[in-house]
């Protein structure tokens, strides 16, 4: 699945206890670190996008607070 949400391995792993077959838990686990890397780095570049949108706003009222001093 292209989609696969956390929720989905985890259940995925709840049937492999269900039918003690864990032969394939491994990958679900891997599979499953890989999606919690992936939420991470989104949350990471969430953070840092707001982030440079502050300096970005600080940096627009320098260059105002400036280029009126400049006419002045």
């Amino acid at each position: 699945m292209i989609n696969r949400t956390a929720c989905d391995v985890l259940e995925a792993m709840r049937q492999c206890d269900k039918t003690r077959n864990y032969s394939y838990l491994l990958g679900l686990v891997e599979e499953l670190q890989n999606i919690c890397y992936r939420m991470e780095a989104g949350l990471w570049d969430q953070k840092e996008f707001k982030a440079m949108e502050r300096r970005h706003k600080k940096l627009k009222k320098e260059v105002k607070a400036m280029e009126e001093k400049l006419e002045d």
